[in-house]
Parts: C-alpha cells; structure tokens; sequence
C-alpha cells in the first residue's frame, strides 16, 4: 500500500567528497539542496584520500544541515522522514552520513529508508519538469560508476550492462594525471580540449563491437599513456589529445547507449551522473537522440554532480512504497544493483 503522508523528507549525501543535505517536500519540489565540497582539500593529492573524506564529512555534515534546514524555513520538527545513501562508495564516508542518519532518526522518531547512490542519481529526474515517462533507458557515468537500466518504474531496474574495469569519469580524472593537468580531471580535460581537434588522434572506441553492453576504459586510458610516452606536447598538441580522448569516451558512452535503446526498444533515454555535466557528451547525445528519434531527459549540472535532493526524490519514492529501514541500516562499499 501507497503511503503518501511524507511532505517534508531530509536527504543526506556523502558517499565520496561532497556533503550533501537537501529538503524535499511532496517527492518534488525541492525547498533545499546544500552541498559542501572537498576538492581543496584533495587537489593536492591528485584524487580523493577515504580517511580526509571522511574526516571531512565529520567536520561538516551538521553545520550544513543547520544551513539546509534555514534556507528550506523549516526545522527538524517538520521533518516527516530522513533519506540516506547507505552504498555504494567509501565506507568511511558512507558511515558518517548513516549514522547521522540513524541518530536524527532515533532522536526524532521517524521513518528512515536507505537508497543506493546510483538509483539516487536516477531518481533525481524526479526533480525535471516534466519527469521522464516510464520506462527509460538511463546512462549512470560517473568518477565511480559506468552503468545502463533499464528502469522500469521508481525503484525497479534492471543492470543491463557495467564497466569491467576503469569507470568513465575514472578514465577523465586518471588521464588528467598523467597530463598533469590537475583535479577534479574531467573539468580540467574538458577545458583543455575546447581549443583541440577532436580528430586529431585515433583513439580506440573500446567494446563497440561486443554484443554485451559493458563498458571498458581501460584500454583508452592505456592509449593516451603510449602517445604522450618519452614526449614533450606542445600546448595546441596538448589541447588535441584532451579533445582526442574525450571524443573517444564520449563517442563509446553514446554508442552503447544508443545499442541498448535499440535492443530493449526504448525511446527514453536519461543520463545521469557527475561526467552528465560533460558539455561534449550533452550535445553528442542529444544530436544522436534527435536522430534515432528518442526523447533524451538530462539533468541540470547541479543534478548531476553528487547531491541530496536526488538521495531525498529517491528515498521518498520508496518510503511512499511501503518501504522502511530500521537503526540496523548499515553502509555497504560496493553495490550495482537497487
């Protein structure tokens, strides 16, 4: 049975190196979404370290709530549940976020539910206006995560392919490394590549001649490594091996895409995740969606990026479902499938 009596629902985010609060009332309309960066903190090292991440998310995740719940003009005693992302992502990260999540539920007994980061991603096309009809093909690309659904409604879907190996967003922030180009690397490669030609190098598109609809990046990542090997680039060379790479990541992120909407027979096709933000892969997927006559549903940047208002659109979804999660609710490193 529907349960529909949660206006007000508090999400909570902090599966990486974002602190996230957000208030959500009626499942859509957001009233708040706070997010705490860490990027500083993590420049320094090339990527992100657990034990600062999680340090971090101590220092911060209570100051941003009280933060969250000013901007939103409520207080905890509106609250009607509290949503958090309970896998996947560091455990230590995860942990401060679950049991935050646990004691204000404890303290102000309310329902609390857990969601899987990846759905939360998913789920925050709940927010668009309008939201996606059902079902929809979704794209989740991130730092951590290269995976394709098939969603057949809120809270149902089924994994249709993974990466074997390196995720997309992995691929951005490793090559950006080996540029010596800074962190977060896919921001950094995206600008450098603005000036580059994109058909400049001949980078491999991996997998695209496989029936299985898994992703590899490995190999491309390898590729760049054997290019710049015992070389000096110049900056216009530098700028077009970026947009070299990039096209090739983003060409392979489109082309199995477009292999699982013709296979399952969709034509809804949402993308979601951090490397959603990626301003080559935005515009390559909606000139592909247009040509194969599908309706493709992207998010705006601040949606994309690791946030709460997606945790809480999730969660309230399978709160209004039925479901529950008691003060047992623990955090989980890996899980691909909600």
């Amino acid at each position: 049975m529907r349960d529909s009596s949660f206006r007000l629902v508090l999400g909570i985010e902090s599966s990486c190196d974002e602190t996230a609060c957000a208030v959500l009332e009626d499942g859509r309309r957001l009233l708040a979404s706070e997010v705490a960066s860490q990027v500083d903190e993590h420049a320094r090292f090339g990527g992100v370290v657990p034990e600062i991440a999680s340090r971090q998310h101590l220092a911060a995740l209570f100051p941003l709530l009280d933060r969250t719940l000013a901007k939103a003009g409520v207080s905890v005693g509106d609250l009607d549940a509290v949503a958090v992302t309970r896998a996947p992502g560091l455990i230590g990260a995860l942990l401060v976020g679950v049991s935050a999540a646990k004691a204000l539920a404890y303290a102000l007994d309310l329902p609390l539910i857990g969601v899987n980061h990846l759905e939360g991603h998913l789920m925050a096309a709940r927010l668009l206006e309008p939201p996606p009809e059902f079902p929809v093909l979704g794209l989740v690309v991130s730092g951590g995560h290269t995976a394709l659904y098939l969603i057949e409604r809120p809270g149902e879907a089924r994994l249709l392919g993974n990466t074997r190996d390196d995720a997309a967003g992995e691929a951005f922030d490793k090559v950006a490394k080996l540029l010596n180009l800074g962190y977060p690397g896919g921001v950094a490669i995206q600008q450098t590549a603005e000036n580059g030609d994109p058909r400049a190098i001949a980078f491999p598109r991996p997998m695209l001649d496989s029936r299985q609809l898994d992703f590899s990046f490995s190999g491309l990542k390898t590729a760049v490594r054997q290019h710049v090997s015992g070389r000096t680039l110049a900056p216009g060379e530098l700028a077009d091996l970026c947009a070299s790479f990039q096209e090739a990541a983003v060409d392979t992120l489109v082309a199995k895409s477009l292999q699982a909407l013709r296979r399952t027979g969709l034509r809804r096709w949402l993308i979601a995740g951090g490397v959603a933000a990626n301003r080559r892969l935005r515009e390559k997927a909606q000139a592909a969606a247009k040509r194969n006559g599908a309706t493709l549903y992207q998010l705006p940047l601040a949606l994309c990026s690791d946030n709460a208002a997606m945790i809480a659109a999730a969660g309230w979804q399978r709160l209004v479902d039925g479901a529950r999660d008691g003060l047992t609710l623990n955090a989980q490193a890996s899980e691909d499938v909600f």
